[in-house]
């Protein structure tokens, strides 16, 4: 959705493995039922079209108040956005059932990306935590808020694969994998809908941006890429095809064009792929004035063309743009859009109205007063606490800075992000509110208490630092016995619209960080971000680096405890990071092609005449306070057929002296098939609890469909032959096994 639209536990011993796609208990939406055909023939052609116009409220910036409660009495708006708060909900679907001819109650969208009022982790973090449980969890808190405000659909999750660090809506996404970011979406999808769409907490999910959006040119917003048909299937789709399994009903068609065509004018992924081939049947929305923007892609000649051309597509709602209701009347009448394409868009929209359970109970429940005793709930503090303990990733920790010692006298925190409430929260915090934000600054404090004295020195801003500035933050470290460094991005320098070329910490904070860390105290590099930053000085000069993403509401809190040891850090990388912007892409799952890299470098290889190919930190990667041994992958057989499972067992032991999570994590690749594969994909994790000295096994599932692969666009086939089994802690340290695949003879 365009910026212009919104300006605002694992238990011991435990073993989690996940496998492939699985069905859902997601209630299916209902067949069209007789109030839905009689709605439709009663309706005149402008109240069916009305039906598929969705238009935002905000102050400045769409067309006013008044007149959207004009166009919803009239029956000529069927979806508002923007929306928020029990008062103005009820009010506005009052217009609704109350005022229009028809009575045809409202969907009252918005963004809720990573929480509504309690502020989680920003989604990327939340898939650093590879804690699939937990990302359900904070889907149902926000839903429960949501629902408890009015709202009852909302434009989440967003499962666009971002395998470049400098675009900055990777933020809202699910990483690299498109593996784990198929576990993602279910487990969210399941958060947000539950299991009846019709109970009072839950919402409806609208999946985003459907069409390849995280593979914008150059990590640039809104510029069209250029894919093949099988870099589609195999990278953006399967995060979608997941959504829409789990039962997600509805899905937006993203701003971006691929292979020339804009994705709300691109019927073969909404009428082919999406509807004939996943099943789905819910509505789709394009995203904010995409139908427009067919026409600036220049598919088309105006707006009505571009209107004619979504509509065909299967884009059932227009958002924002008022393509639909300017130019639809004309198109139906001419008959250069049908009587019954117009009928099918109206139908799923009023059926999802139905399923949701508008039609009986429209406010569902939403008063002022509920909406009050619904928000930042203790128990939904804990909740965003505990996901954001879990999504922080250590990422060096030389001579055990951390965790620092119970009984330090005299904490120094210095950096531009030690104070920042609204950066602490990150982008897209819907209706969260900075003042109630557990800083760094709060949380140490809170943690602390009255046992250690806390000095805290800005050091300047994420814009710049003068001499003066830096000084003082010199001075705080020499009079402290350990250091915290608050370093990174602001809430805005990351997001829609922020997008960069540079990611270096922005300013002057690379001189800020030296200049502490000369003084030579225990120092803790906190790095506050919502992407992947290059941090390869500072990783060679820091003794301790944690990153901490951007944490929400509870974050300061989170990592305070995680600094002092109260929690261990079990955060793993959900996108690789690179040594140097040139390196990009960077991703585990590149093809190798005919002269791979190799270590050390070899001239006439795939490889950098000034940098090393090997990235900074690798995806999965993620460090806790103890040590662990990992053996080697063993198979249960040698052999696997179709319709087998084989089973991974890989033995972990705890060589440290702390308690800690261990996590295996399995790729795969065929060593032979009809295309080239990438060197390792994702296709499984398991964690395993470990006492100092214990050693568990944590066994994974592989079966035919975890090394097939897209032969085609339409052909999904596996290649007999052998098939490497790689294991480890991340997807740069690995050993492997091979099992052979053989193809049943009918």
């Amino acid at each position: 959705m365009d910026a212009l639209a919104l300006l605002r536990p694992l238990g011991a011993a435990a073993l989690v493995a996940f496998a492939p796609l699985a069905a859902s208990a997601q209630t299916k939406p209902a067949e069209s039922g007789g109030r839905v055909e009689e709605l439709l023939s009663k309706m005149t052609l402008e109240e069916k079209i009305g039906q598929l116009n969705m238009v935002s409220i905000v102050p400045n910036v769409e067309p006013g108040y008044d007149r959207i409660v004009k166009g919803i009495a009239a029956g000529s708006v069927g979806s508002v956005y923007n929306v928020h708060g029990a008062d103005d909900t009820r009010a506005l679907q009052k217009e609704a059932v109350e005022n229009s001819r028809l009575k045809i109650p409202l969907f009252l969208a918005l963004d809720v990306i990573h929480g509504y009022r309690t502020i989680f982790p920003t989604p990327l973090a939340q898939a650093a935590s590879w804690d699939l449980a937990a990302m359900e969890k904070a889907e149902r808190v926000a839903a429960r808020e949501a629902a408890a405000s009015g709202i009852n659909m909302i434009f989440a999750p967003m499962l666009d694969v971002s395998r470049d660090p400098r675009w900055g809506r990777g933020v809202e996404g699910i990483g690299e994998s498109a593996w784990l970011g198929a576990r993602i979406a279910e487990a969210r999808v399941r958060g947000l809908q539950g299991s009846n769409l019709k109970d009072r907490g839950n919402v409806v999910s609208c999946a985003k941006h459907f069409g390849a959006n995280g593979a914008a040119s150059g990590g640039r917003d809104y510029t069209a890429s250029d894919l093949s048909d099988r870099a589609v299937r195999e990278i953006y789709m399967p995060p979608f095809e997941a959504a829409a399994k789990a039962g997600a009903r509805c899905f937006m068609a993203a701003l971006n064009a691929n292979d020339g065509v804009p994705s709300a004018a691109n019927s073969h992924l909404i009428e082919e792929v999406l509807r004939r081939d996943w099943g789905f049947d819910g509505i789709v929305t394009s995203d904010f004035l995409a139908v427009n923007e067919i026409a600036y892609h220049g598919v088309a000649a105006d707006q009505a063309d571009a209107s004619r051309i979504a509509i065909n597509a299967g884009t059932d709602v227009d958002m924002e743009s008022q393509a639909y209701v300017k130019r639809l009347p004309d198109l139906v009448r001419s008959g250069a859009v049908s009587t019954a394409r117009l009928d099918q868009a109206v139908r799923r929209v009023l059926r999802l109205k139905d399923d949701l359970g508008l039609f009986d109970d429209p406010y569902r429940g939403a008063t002022p007063e509920g909406e009050t005793a619904a928000l930042l709930t203790k128990a939904n503090r804990d909740a965003a606490q505990d996901i954001a303990e879990k999504s922080l990733v250590l990422l060096k920790n030389e001579g055990e800075v951390l965790p620092f010692a119970r009984d330090v006298k005299r904490v120094g925190l210095v950096g531009p992000l030690a104070e920042g409430q609204a950066d602490t929260l990150g982008p897209w915090a819907a209706r969260g509110v900075p003042t109630e934000t557990s800083t760094l600054a709060r949380g140490l404090a809170e943690r602390l208490g009255s046992s250690a004295e806390l000095t805290v020195t800005a050091g300047g801003s994420t814009f710049g630092s003068s001499d003066d500035e830096i000084a003082a933050a010199v001075e705080t470290a020499r009079r402290s016995d350990v250091v915290v460094l608050a370093v990174g991005e602001r809430f805005n320098q990351s997001g829609e619209a922020a997008s960069r070329a540079d990611l270096g910490l922005p300013g002057d904070q690379e001189r800020l960080v030296r200049a502490v860390l000369a003084v030579g105290k225990p120092t803790a590099v906190v790095v506050f971000a919502g992407r992947p930053l290059v941090l390869t000085d500072i990783a060679v000069r820091a003794k301790a680096l944690l990153y901490a993403w951007q944490p929400g509401t509870m974050g300061g809190l989170a990592i305070a405890r995680t600094l002092m040891g109260d929690v261990a850090p079990v955060g793993r990388l959900p996108m690789t990071f690179p040594r140097a912007v040139g390196q990009i892409p960077t991703t585990h799952d590149q093809r190798p092609g005919g002269r791979p890299p190799e270590t050390p470098e070899k001239p006439y290889t795939s490889s950098y005449s000034d940098e090393g190919h090997a990235p900074l930190y690798a995806f999965g990667y993620g460090l806790t306070y103890t040590s662990f041994h990992y053996g080697p992958p063993k198979l249960d057989r040698d052999t696997i057929k179709d319709g087998e499972t084989a089973k991974v067992s890989v033995s972990i032991r705890n060589v440290g002296e702390r308690p800690g999570v261990a996590m295996a994590q399995l790729y795969l690749r065929p060593e032979v098939a009809a295309v080239s594969q990438p060197a390792k994909v994702l296709r499984g994790f398991g964690r395993v609890e470990l006492a100092p000295g214990e050693t568990k096994t944590v066994t994974l599932p592989v079966s035919v469909a975890d090394f097939s692969y897209w032969r085609t666009a339409s052909d999904f086939v596996a290649t007999p032959g052998p098939i490497k089994i790689m294991t480890g802690p991340n997807a740069g340290d690995t050993q492997d096994a091979t099992l052979a695949y053989r193809k049943l003879r009918r």
